[in-house]
């Protein structure tokens, strides 16, 4: 017996995959596989106490089709959110129009995360889908931290080109 599949008409698109993020305890070990090992070029840092996030952020491909790679550690192991506790911490998705997205979804049942839409540590807007429904909201990433990124326009018009 299969899950039904149920043709929804949503108002905005989900385009591709913007990120990956590896969490774990040092930096410097996951830079040996993904930047010594694997070749990924470290394009820019982020930290934040209030996430308790110390990051390296890597790329893999270019242009609209670039995926970032994030290489994160906590500022203090013994806080939360405990970005190593889970080694993929989350996936990132490129998403055309993200306030419409996170309105639509919301009116669907769909739990977000607290925050809000605010800016990433790539500069993008983005926002969390909670990994755990609950009562309210019974729709969620089912174990998943699942971040939407609003897609600039050249990701946009890429990912267009390659419908057509």
């Amino acid at each position: 017996m299969s899950a039904a599949t149920i043709t929804v008409e949503r108002p905005f698109r989900v385009l591709g995959i913007q990120q990956i993020a590896i969490g774990g305890t040092s930096k410097t070990r996951l830079q040996k596989l993904w930047v010594d090992m694997l070749g990924l070029q470290v394009t820019g840092s982020f930290q934040s106490e209030r996430e308790n996030v110390d990051e390296d952020i890597c790329a893999i491909g270019s242009g609209p089709f670039k995926v970032e790679v994030d290489l994160m550690q906590p500022m203090d192991p013994d806080k939360k959110p405990a970005v190593h506790a889970t080694p993929l911490n989350h996936v990132g998705l490129w998403i055309d129009d993200l306030p419409t997205a996170v309105q639509w979804l919301t009116a669907h049942g769909v739990r977000f995360a607290p925050g809000g839409i605010r800016k990433g540590a790539a500069g993008f807007d983005v926002c969390f889908l909670h990994p755990k429904a609950n009562q309210e909201f019974p729709i969620a990433g089912e174990g998943v931290l699942i971040e939407m990124v609003q897609a600039p326009p050249e990701v946009v018009a890429g990912f267009a080109k390659l419908a057509a």
